[in-house]
């Protein structure tokens, strides 16, 4: 009668310290996150619980990666079908006879198959990073700890089985296959002997069940109790959307994030809900053509500079047991120069290895403080910052629901904002929008001096606002548009086939301003909030309902960001307008082109605004065409590296990311690479020329094509 009260009273004590530790960990970085600005999230219940379902319960972001989605889903569900077996282990180690459940036999059936199979995830999981060694995943102790937790546990599960039936003299059944080929090997045992085995698994399986409880909250999969609530608690609004500065707050102290504090709690729950999966770096334009961004490394640094930070303002340890652990009081910062990036492989497309590399060298305990940590320089370096072009294949990868894109453009706000800090060509270009409103400089009054460019003659009678008052649509027609030589045949295409399907419309004329997507990317908000409040008056003026647009930087900050300053109007894109005028029958391509067309996917057209069918429905409808697709395409499809403001940037370390979409489009052998943004096709058409494919490779955009079929070349 001792031995089943000491082992209830050990069990209380080892499982009640455990608890203890567990919970301290997850309260004491739930302080972390408290230092941030309240998030100011909106309701929107339904839509939250739709999408916590789909992504939690149907795992439907890992599933972009299929191999690794379906070990995770055998994991995720293992583990949950396990939870009952591990209840029953525990009743039997206490001295009960395992839990009430109608058809044990089938219940312990279900139990051994689910271990079997979690082991076999967990060997794919480790042959993943040890034998394929994909380059985004992390090799050495710490990211496989895990994969050494998960076997400890289903061996121990395996063995208290068979000991188990060994123990009570069960015969083999085909309903314990498992457990039953291991008691043929410990037949040979005592039923004392059984029973000493049968604890010791049974203590094995409690101390590293309790062991991953306390370490979870204490390593990257704290994501087990996060990342469900980060996903529940995403943002509903439009993606992609950034947040709206308050510049006439004349309490606020600073604008943008200058320290970690300055993130709200909902930026920082983003942190701990990381997986360190690395597939936003995997598919990032800048980590894969040799830049020092890293998005997973952008939130892991963030991460552990929140926790260092955290702990000294709130003098609350984020490890425990401390002894276990470690920690100090010196902080990780980013020691970075570019010489740690490797060379560039001129014969790789993309390749994200020397950006790990820089990341790997670069991140260690230096001799500050924590609270001496300034965010940018010491954890971010303005490298990092300026490297990026927002084009969201990170967010859209990440299956966590992570969102890497609003931070660095609040990075980016306080660079701008309060220290004045930017690259010198963008400065420029910024500048010249601040005074011409266009990043050129050329003269604000020739904005409209495109019509007299494109139809000297006057045959096409492009009226403004004023010539035609009772117009349907207003063109917004665009910096690009209007002063960019290339882009200005796409206007004339876009015009021409309007014109030709009775499109009642007109044009803003020099009354037109850049539409501030530019500046509130590189994170002048300033400048953004005067030219929306500034376009908008002109929209209200003529109240104007609908507007086209060919450009979709355009288009996003106009249909998702403008509304939040007051505009009310219908925003479309011009491949959304031709499908109409297509599908109306008010346009008819004759003419075929026998053109074999790849089309590259805008990031603000695609991730965005999630239009991929439409461009392509165009596309379609033109005889003779034979469509393309490359391998990254759609969803997965990579940046131009335009956005963000990196048109008017140049980039000073490795490859150039437009060459590397360039020789991404030329893998499937186009004659034409297409696209439906005047910044993705001025990137693409240097890139042939970088390839010296200029004569063989057109780039045109979607309206050139569909007017040479409607017209005749």
């Amino acid at each position: 009668m001792v031995w089943p009260i000491v082992q209830f009273a050990l069990f209380l004590a080892v499982t009640g310290y455990g608890v203890y530790l567990f919970v301290r960990v997850v309260y004491h970085r739930y302080l972390y996150i408290k230092l941030g600005k309240p998030s100011g999230l909106s309701k929107d219940i339904p839509e939250r619980l739709r999408t916590f379902l789909v992504q939690v319960f149907g795992q439907t972001k890992l599933m972009k990666d299929r191999k690794s989605g379906i070990m995770h889903i055998i994991v995720f569900y293992g583990f949950i079908i396990l939870q009952l077996g591990a209840l029953d282990l525990i009743i039997k180690g206490l001295g009960g006879h395992g839990l009430p459940v109608p058809g044990y036999e089938i219940f312990g059936l279900v139990q051994e198959i689910t271990v079997a199979l979690i082991l076999i995830a967990m060997g794919y999981a480790a042959y993943r990073r040890y034998g394929e060694k994909l380059a985004r995943l992390k090799r050495g102790w710490k990211p496989s700890i895990v994969i050494f937790f998960i076997f400890g546990l289903m061996i121990s599960v395996l063995l208290s089985m068979g000991f188990e039936r060994v123990q009570q003299g069960l015969p083999t059944s085909s309903l314990a296959p498992i457990s039953s080929l291991l008691a043929i090997a410990f037949s040979g045992l005592t039923p004392t002997g059984a029973n000493i085995g049968f604890y010791v698994a049974w203590w094995a399986h409690l101390l590293i069940l309790l062991s991953f409880l306390v370490y979870v909250p204490q390593s990257k999969h704290f994501h087990l109790i996060t990342a469900p609530l980060n996903i529940l608690l995403r943002r509903t609004e439009p993606v992609g959307r950034l947040s709206k500065l308050d510049l006439e707050d004349e309490t606020a102290e600073s604008f943008g994030v200058g320290q970690i504090e300055d993130f709200t709690q909902k930026q920082l729950l983003d942190l701990y809900a990381c997986v360190e999966c690395g597939r936003c770096t995997s598919v990032c334009p800048a980590a894969s053509t040799g830049k020092i961004l890293s998005p997973m490394h952008l939130i892991v640094k963030l991460r552990d500079h929140l926790t260092e930070k955290g702990a000294a303002i709130t003098s609350k340890s984020p490890w425990a047991p401390a002894y276990v652990f470690g920690g100090g009081t010196s902080a990780h910062q980013m020691d970075y120069s570019s010489d740690q990036l490797h060379a560039w492989n001129e014969v790789a497309v993309t390749n994200i290895e020397p950006t790990l590399h820089a990341q790997k060298q670069s991140w260690a305990l230096g001799s500050k403080e924590p609270r001496e940590m300034e965010l940018i320089g010491d954890v971010m370096t303005e490298d990092e910052i300026w490297s990026c072009t927002t084009c969201r294949n990170c967010e859209d990868q990440c299956p966590v629901s992570n969102e890497h894109v609003d931070k660095i453009v609040d990075l980016r706000r306080h660079l701008v904002l309060m220290q004045g800090s930017m690259p010198h060509d963008g400065q420029r270009a910024l500048t010249n929008i601040e005074r011409q409103s266009n990043p050129w400089g050329i003269s604000r009054n020739d904005r409209a001096k495109w019509v007299q460019e494109i139809d000297p003659s006057g045959e096409l009678h492009i009226p403004t606002v004023k010539e035609n008052p009772n117009f349907e649509y207003v063109y917004f027609v665009g910096s690009m548009g209007s002063y960019d030589n290339r882009s200005q045949k796409i206007t004339k295409s876009f015009v021409r086939l309007m014109i030709e399907a009775g499109v009642n419309f007109a044009i803003l004329g020099n009354e037109e301003k850049n539409s501030g997507d530019t500046p509130r990317r590189m994170g002048n908000e300033m400048l953004f909030q005067q030219l929306c409040m500034e376009n908008i008056s002109s929209f209200q003026k003529y109240n104007i309902k609908k507007i086209v647009t060919t450009c979709p930087h355009t288009f996003n900050t106009f249909k998702n960001e403008y509304p939040e300053f007051g505009l009310e109007a219908e925003v479309l894109h011009h491949t959304q307008l031709l499908e109409s005028l297509l599908g109306q029958g008010k346009l008819r391509p004759q003419h075929a082109l026998q053109e074999r067309i790849t089309y590259h996917d805008s990031c603000y057209l695609g991730r965005y605004n999630n239009m991929y069918e439409t461009p392509r429905n165009v596309l379609r409808a033109i005889p003779g065409v034979e469509l393309l697709e490359m391998e990254r395409s759609r969803s997965n499809g990579m940046c131009c590296g335009a956005g963000g403001g990196m048109m008017w940037m140049e980039e000073t370390s490795g490859k150039r990311i437009n060459l590397a979409r360039t020789e991404q489009a030329l893998e499937v052998n186009p004659t034409v690479i297409s696209s439906a943004c005047p910044y993705c096709l001025t990137m693409l058409e240097d890139g042939t020329k970088l390839k010296e494919v200029e004569d063989t490779v057109k780039a045109k955009d979607i309206a050139e094509l569909l007017e040479a079929s409607v017209f005749g070349s």
